[in-house]
């Protein structure tokens, strides 16, 4: 596992610091690039304004549309996979700068958060040059506001760690569009349903059902950020639901959204 190169060394290559203690990059990354696993001396917000990315931990992995952000803690392993076309951009904080924000606890685990307008329209902000000192400082602690009271995604997929219920995630994983019955995995795995059900809710905080629906919703999202010419319908065919309303119930229950509503933001 290595340290990714610092926000001060690529302020060197045209970045720029908004100084005490927050800095800002912005990249654009085309489909198909991994940043393999890596980790940072700073922690940081990570917000693709358009394209998609999926970003994976220790922990599980996120799909991370437009509308979603990433906060990764400081030296906490994570990658990303650009699904499409991403313009990030990236404030990076550093440890002492937070040390003396009034933050809430959830800052020392990662998650992936809603972006509103509001909190949307402030990243952007941030990285308009004509900006003064005062206006950098108010818009930093108008993201950490929004921050601290944004609602988690419902796009993570927690990965199990026990080995065998590991590979049966890595096979549902591998085409989350079938129907898996938890019998023929357990079998595959060499275990009982019944223990692999208990390690599933055990291991994830969620029933075989449940992780197997987020992991078929989560194919759906990825699908419908990175082909603009897919229809829901398609979609749904190809999840095997029977019908646009069971698609659009499952996908609303997992996302907040309907797939339509969905597709628009993206």
């Amino acid at each position: 596992m290595t340290i990714a190169e610092t926000p001060i060394k690529a302020l060197l290559r045209g970045q720029r610091a908004t100084g005490d203690g927050v800095h800002l990059v912005a990249r654009s990354y085309r489909k198909g690039v991994r940043l393999d696993p890596h980790m940072h001396r700073e922690a940081q917000l990570v917000y693709a304004a358009t394209g998609t990315m999926q970003v994976t931990t220790p922990k599980g992995r996120w799909l991370v549309p437009p509308d979603r952000a990433v906060w990764v803690p400081a030296l906490f392993a994570h990658a990303i996979d650009v699904l499409a076309d991403i313009e990030m951009r990236t404030l990076y904080f550093d440890q002492a700068w937070l040390a003396r924000e009034d933050r809430s606890d959830s800052l020392d685990s990662e998650f992936v958060v809603r972006v509103s307008p509001l909190l949307h329209q402030a990243i952007l902000a941030l990285f308009d040059t004509s900006n003064s000192r005062q206006r950098t400082e108010l818009l930093i602690k108008l993201v950490m506001l929004e921050l601290h009271r944004a609602e988690d995604s419902a796009t993570f997929i927690p990965l199990p760690q026990e080995p065998r219920c590991r590979r049966a995630a890595d096979m549902v994983l591998a085409d989350p569009t079938a129907d898996h019955e938890i019998e023929t995995l357990a079998r595959a795995v060499g275990t009982s349903a019944r223990t692999l059900s208990r390690l599933f809710s055990t291991e994830t905080q969620l029933s075989f059902k449940s992780w197997c629906r987020r992991a078929r919703i989560a194919a759906a999202i990825e699908r419908l950020s990175t082909d603009g010419n897919v229809s829901v319908k398609q979609v749904a065919a190809d999840l095997g639901y029977a019908s646009v309303p069971a698609f659009s119930h499952a996908f609303r229950q997992v996302t907040g959204k309907t797939p339509r509503e969905f597709a628009e933001k993206a």
